[in-house]
Formats: structure tokens, C-alpha cells, sequence
């Protein structure tokens, strides 16, 4: 705060830590602007000031672009922040300083409602995504609030349900791609989730707003806390919560409490500075294009890179030109493009498939019937009108999918099934056609074990956003070909999900029992059979990989090269995927976990050559016991693939490890004890000295191993707790000066 700006009076600084309405930050004359904050994670939800939260007044139509459930299955980060950037540059328009997103909770279960805001069941990809649009929105001079900080994997009682997460799963599976969003682009604000980590709400929660968040990661910007979320004001404040929203018009209790001494008012010139630097980055221009038309081509193209290929017979798909095509299922005249919930854009137009086929309808001529109806009422006439147009088809394409109220923000799936009577149509349909498409629309990962064998093809739609219907049409036609690839995996039943059995919790807790196999390090690690793995994905082409090369030093940096060739007869897109895992007799760590990836595209017979950096982190599990990385010793492999269990290419790494020798007690185990550099060979010597454990039998001493050393002196084998304490300073000695000679970290 300049010293010519005149100090804002206590009341006044108070004021600045909660907003002036339900979208606007509280201004302070000559030191704070109002800021303008709207939902935003996949289109600009810019509402009037006496607007509701939910949705139900409308707001401004906007592009709405493909939802991150789709974005994600893009694995392009280019593309992604060309998307970022069209948000920024909509919100700079309409005069929104922040813009709420992007989501990136973990999927933790297939059963959240609220999965199709959100990347990925994995943290790497999760980063690379948000990230880029971060950066995209942040490059028009708009800010990006990254939310929803953190353990928000489930809608159920999500607003008083504390997530009980370990420290380790929280550092390998939770935290990542906040701490490398914040790291690597700075947004100007961060959203604290409504639920509680471990008995304390995020918005109040002292190590995770401020030790964490600011202190270890470096963000300097402002915490805003989701609508509705603060239970305590001063609490919140102390613990480093700058703005919340919307207002309760409980400024007064941060009045008293610094009268009280219950608060430093310092705590309250700190929030100011901190919404002082968010305004100083952002500078919206109203008097800009939105640039619709510009950005309706955007969200076609993400859209359609969006789609993911699970299926493809006999190639049925592209569809051949001039045959007679059948589409059946209301989603083709009705899509469905967005979930429910904050989040809901109104679009500028949308682009539904019947109205795209008929810009193709010479090439595709396409005859329509409904099916049935989206809201689940039994419609039999519908059925049979579509399985006799299906029967004079050259093929069928079907189009089903999850109903709106099926999924949304605030509460969760029970199942994942399709609803029966569209599994029914598909049945009767594939008794009368001979080519079957099934495409789908859905937030939420839907089952297809017990359908996928009457259908040809099957193409994964997501929720694609306004010109999801027109991207469609590009790629059953051949136009665009596919090259999405699953951010998550498609189990073959909900129970064979690492979350069911703690899913969604009772009593106000919800453990979170599976640690870090999350998903497919769940399903990899213990081999279990899956519908369609991780990172999976077809296209209309093949692809090759070839001459693997790892390079690098002998501790915490890396080059893995390889080659890709297009093996087919059309142009597409291939994600190349990198693992990394260690064997291990009892396994502490998944089998594989991604550690990069590159989407590259190549014409028929082209090849390219792919580098993708490790590091250090990227080998290293976290060490709750010493609260730290750890990266041991050893060899690791590295695995190059199309997806975690279509691996194309296997390598090593060798690394010396980081050279943490961890501190030893007297109540460190003897096994501990022997492992130790500085204590092992120390404890070797003096058991060479001990002729009597010559005559005991091996067994006993390995039942030994799981002893504190300090135990030895209750055996009567000489040894006293003054011996112990003395070997135990002179090893802790030994280590400090290891340390400072630069041989050991500690």
C-alpha cells in the first residue's frame, strides 16, 4: 500500500474480506477497485448483479466450450490454452476481472457428480490441462481462480463432510496439480473447497491456506473461499482465507475480533495488499469483440479432438459417403453439451447432429426417429418407429447417453449404468442392422460391459459443448479423425472401483481407504480386468513406436527419445504416453504412474521424435515420517505406450537415489538400524564383536530386526540403555558431519 494513499479505518479493511454482492469483490476508495468474478470454467457465466448463484435468473449468452471432462480427453495442452485464452479474452469483454476455473479435483470415483468439470482421475495430466488454460485465460489480462482447494472429490454433504486423507495420498494424488499450477502459472486467485480435510475446513485451515499454500509453494495471491463456504469469519481470516463470498454481512465480527485481541489488524492489511496485486494484473476492455463466430470454430475443433474411439469393428467408422444412415436416440436432435449446475453457460447458438448432417446431407443422407424420451417415460411407439427405420438402414447410429438430472453439481450417482430402456433400443436395434454406431453423451463415466458387444463402434462424446453436435459429425464422417484419449478409466463394474467400499462416506467422514491407487494405479497395480484402461483410445489410423533412448545423470534428471511413425493410411493424432514405476516384493507404489505425454500429429507413413523430461520429483514418493520427497535408490522403469497397459516400449533408469540418511533413535528398529549408512556399518562392527549370535538360530534374528535397539538391553546380552544412548550420539554425530561435507542430505 503506497504511503500517499490515505490508510483505510479498521471497519473498511474489514470490509475488503468479504464481497459487496454475490459477483464482486468490495471496493476501498483510493487503494480497491470492485472486482468482477463469474463462473467460468468452460464458458464465461457472467450474470446481473441481483442474479442467483444456481443459475436460475440466466446470464449473458457466451461460448460455451467443450467441459473439462472433454478437455482433458484432448490431451492437447496447446489447443487447451487456445481455449483458455478465447474464455480470457469473452471474460475481458464482458468487464469479469476473475474467471472461477479451471476445476481440477481428482476423480477419485466414476460416481461424483460433479466429474465433468474435472480433468482427470490423474494428478500429471490433471496439471498439464489446467495449466495451460490458466495460462490461456491469464494471457488476456483476465485472472484464473483454480479451485476447488482441495479433497473435493464428492457433491454429497459436501458442505460439512470431512475428507480423511493421509499425508502421503494427499502429496501424491490431491495436492500436485495445485502445486504445479500455482508454481508454474501463477492465477490470480485460489477457491477453498466447502468440505473439511481432516476434521477442519479447508477455508479455515491455518497449514493449508498459508504453510502449504503460501509459504512452500510461493503463491502471492488471493484465497476466495466457494459461495457459501465460510463457517467461522475470524477463523477463516486468521488462517489465510482473503475474500469471502458471497457476502454474509458478518463484517463485524472481524471488527470485534481485532478489538478484542482475538485478531492482529495486521492480518487485515495483509488481505488488502494480497487483493491490491490480483487488481494490478487484471485489465478487462469492454469496448473488445467477444468474437463469437471465431470462437464457435474454436469449440468445434476442441470438440471433435475431444472424442474418444472405444470401439471400432471392421472398421464401420468413417461412415462411407452415399450410404443410407439411420440415427436414432433424442440426444441427436436434443444434445446434451454441458452439466448442471454453477457452471451452466447459456450459449450463443448450439449446433445439435441432425442440424450438422444436414449441412453433409448429400454425401450422408439421414433419416431420424427419437427412440425414446430424455426423461425416462415409457415411449414404445418411439422404439419400434426407430428399430423398422434401423432395419432399412445401410447402418445405425445411435446416440445415447445419461439424462440432465442424472448429473450435476450437488449431489452424486448412485450407479453407472445407461438408463434400461436405451440399452433395450440398442438390443432390438442390433438384431435388425448389421452396422451399429453407438455414440454417447455424458459427464460421468457409464459402464459398456454389458452392451458393448451390440455395437459395432462406440464412440465416447462427453459432454462437448456447443458445437459438440457438429464435431460429431466430423468424426463419423471422416472429416476429423479421431484422437481423444480416456483421462479415466471405464471399469467393468462400479464395485471393482479402488473408492467403492469408502464411497461417499458416513457419519460426516469419508476415508479415503485406497491411498494412492487411485484409479488406474488401482486397476494396473493388481492387474484387474477393465472395460478400457487409462489413456486409451483409437483413431483411424495406426501408429508405431521405436528406438527408445533414456540420458541423463545417475540422480534426478532425465531425457527419454523415442519414435513415432503413422503406420496407416490416413492422417491423425497420437498420444504417446510415459510411465515410470519400480518393482517392488510388497508394493508400497503403483506399477505405473504418468509422468508425461505428447500429442503429436503425423501424416500416412511420417515420423517424429518425441522427448519427454524426468526428474527427480518425478521418481520420488512422499516420506510422511520425515514429512519430505524421497527418491531412493534403485531402478526404475520407464514405460512408452498408447495407454497404461498398451506399453510399446520398456527402459531403466538407475539413480543414486537423493542421499537422505534419515536420523536414528533408540527406538529405531535393528532392520532400521542395519539399513542406515551412517548406523549400519557402525551396528555390523559391533555384531562381529558378539561371538554368542553366532550359536543363535537364523530365525530369531531376523525376528530381531523388528526390535528398537534399545530393546537389546532388556536380553541380557550386555548390553545397557546408557551403550544404546551413547551409539545413538555418536551416529547422529557421524551424520551432521556427513551433511556438512556435503556426502549424505538430511
Amino acid at each position: 500500500m503506497s504511503t500517499d494513499t490515505p490508510r483505510p479505518d479498521l471497519a473498511t479493511k474489514a470490509s475488503a474480506t468479504s464481497g459487496s454482492g454475490l459477483w464482486h469483490s468490495t471496493p476501498i476508495p483510493g487503494v480497491l477497485r470492485r472486482l468482477h468474478l463469474a463462473d467460468g470454467p468452460h464458458g464465461i457465466r457472467q450474470q446481473h448483479e441481483d442474479g442467483d448463484h444456481l443459475g436460475i435468473g440466466g446470464s449473458v449468452p457466451a461460448t460455451c466450450f467443450p467441459p473439462a471432462v472433454a478437455l482433458g480427453s484432448t490431451w492437447n495442452v496447446d489447443l487447451v490454452r487456445r481455449v483458455g485464452a478465447a474464455l480470457g479474452a469473452e471474460a475481458s469483454a464482458m468487464g469479469v476481472d476473475v474467471v472461477l476455473g479451471p476445476g481440477m479435483n481428482i476423480k477419485r470415483s466414476p460416481l461424483c457428480g460433479r466429474n465433468f468439470e474435472y480433468v482427470s482421475e490423474d494428478p500429471h495430466v490433471t496439471a498439464r490441462i489446467a495449466a495451460s488454460l490458466v495460462e490461456g485465460i491469464q494471457s488476456e489480462g483476465v485472472g484464473a481462480c483454480v479451485k476447488h482447494f482441495v479433497a473435493n472429490n464428492q457433491e454429497t454433504d459436501r458442505m460439512r463432510s470431512s475428507s480423511e486423507v493421509d499425508e502421503r495420498t494427499l502429496r501424491e494424488i490431491y495436492l500436485p496439480a495445485f502445486e504445479e499450477v500455482v508454481r508454474t502459472t501463477d492465477p490470480a486467485m485460489v477457491m477453498c473447497s466447502y468440505n473439511r480435510l481432516n476434521g477442519v475446513y479447508t477455508g479455515q485451515d491455518p497449514w493449508l491456506l498459508t504453510t502449504l499454500l503460501r509459504q512452500e509453494w510461493g503463491f502471492d495471491g488471493a484465497v476466495v473461499s466457494d459461495w457459501g463456504a465460510v463457517v467461522d469469519r475470524v477463523e477463516s481470516v486468521r488462517a489465510g482465507l482473503d475474500l469471502e463470498m458471497p457476502p454474509s454481512g458478518t463484517d463485524d465480527r472481524i471488527v470485534d475480533a481485532v478489538n478484542g485481541g482475538e485478531l492482529e489488524e495486521s492480518v487485515l492489511d495483509t488481505v488488502v495488499e494480497r487483493l491490491a496485486r490480483v487488481q494490478e494484473r487484471v485489465a478487462t476492455d469492454t469496448s473488445r469483440s467477444r468474437e463469437h463466430e471465431a470462437h464457435r470454430a474454436l469449440a468445434r475443433e476442441a470438440a471433435a479432438e475431444a472424442l474418444v474411439l472405444l470401439k471400432n469393428e471392421d472398421e464401420v467408422l468413417p461412415l462411407p459417403s452415399g450410404r443410407s444412415v439411420a440415427v436414432l436416440g433424442e440426444f441427436a436432435r436434443t444434445p446434451r453439451y454441458q452439466g448442471g449446475g454453477s457452471s451452466h453457460v447459456v450459449p450463443t447458438r448450439v449446433t445439435s447432429v441432425l442440424e450438422a448432417f444436414g449441412a453433409v446431407e448429400k454425401e450422408f443422407p439421414v433419416r431420424f426417429a427419437p427412440g425414446f424420451t430424455l426423461d425416462g417415460t415409457d415411449a414404445p411407439k418411439l422404439a419400434d418407429e426407430a428399430v423398422a427405420l434401423a432395419s432399412r438402414s445401410h447402418t445405425t447410429v445411435l446416440f445415447l447417453g445419461l439424462p440432465q438430472e442424472w448429473e450435476s453439481e450437488g449431489f452424486d450417482r448412485t450407479h453407472i449404468d445407461l438408463p434400461a430402456e436405451q440399452v433395450a433400443l440398442l438390443a432390438r436395434v442390433r438384431r435388425v442392422s448389421e452396422r451399429v454406431v453407438v455414440v454417447l453423451s455424458n459427464g460421468g463415466v457409464v459402464s459398456v460391459a454389458e452392451w458393448r458387444d451390440d455395437a459395432d463402434a462406440v464412440l465416447e462424446g462427453w459432454l462437448l459443448g456447443q458445437e459438440g453436435g457438429a464435431a460429431m459429425v466430423d468424426v463419423l464422417t471422416g472429416v476429423v479423425s479421431p484422437s481423444g484419449r480416456l483421462t479415466e478409466t471405464i471399469p467393468l463394474r462400479l464395485s471393482d472401483h479402488a473408492s467403492y467400499l469408502n464411497f461417499p462416506g458416513e457419519y460426516g467422514h469419508v476415508r479415503y481407504g485406497e491411498g494412492v491407487f487411485v484409479g488406474y494405479r488401482h486397476f494396473d497395480t493388481l492387474e484387474r480386468p477393465v472395460a478400457h484402461p487409462f489413456g486409451f483410445g483409437l483413431t483411424y489410423t495406426t501408429f508405431g513406436y521405436s528406438d527408445l533412448e533414456v540420458t541423463g545423470n545417475d540422480r534426478d534428471a532425465w531425457t527419454v527419445a523415442f519414435t513415432v511413425t503413422n503406420t496407416g493410411a490416413r492422417a491423425g493424432r497420437e498420444v504417446a504416453q510415459l510411465y515410470t514405476g519400480r518393482a517392488e516384493e510388497y508394493p508400497t507404489r503403483p506399477v505405473r504412474e504418468l509422468r508425461g505425454f505428447a500429442k503429436v500429429a503425423l501424416e500416412p507413413g511420417e515420423s517424429t521424435r518425441v522427448e519427454l523430461a524426468l526428474n527427480g520429483r518425478d521418481l520420488s514418493t512422499w516420506d510422511p515420517e520425515h514429512h519430505r520427497w524421497s527418491l531412493a535408490e534403485g531402478t526404475y522403469t520407464v514405460s512408452v505406450g498408447a495407454s497404461s497397459r498398451d506399453v510399446r516400449l520398456v527402459g531403466e533408469i538407475v539413480s543414486t537415489g537423493d542421499r537422505f540418511v534419515p536420523p536414528l533413535t533408540r527406538r529405531s528398529t535393528i532392520e532400521e538400524w542395519r539399513a542406515n549408512a551412517i548406523g549400519g556399518p557402525i551396528l555390523a562392527q559391533i555384531q562381529a564383536g558378539m561371538a554368542e549370535l553366532e550359536s543363535v538360530p537364523r530365525e530369531l534374528l531376523r525376528m530381531a530386526d523388528s526390535m528398537p535397539i534399545v530393546a537389546l538391553a532388556t536380553f541380557g546380552m550386555g548390553v545397557t540403555e546408557e551403550m544404546v544412548d551413547l551409539l545413538v550420539a555418536d551416529v547422529r554425530a557421524r551424520r551432521r558431519a556427513a551433511i556438512e561435507r556435503g556426502e549424505i542430505t538430511g
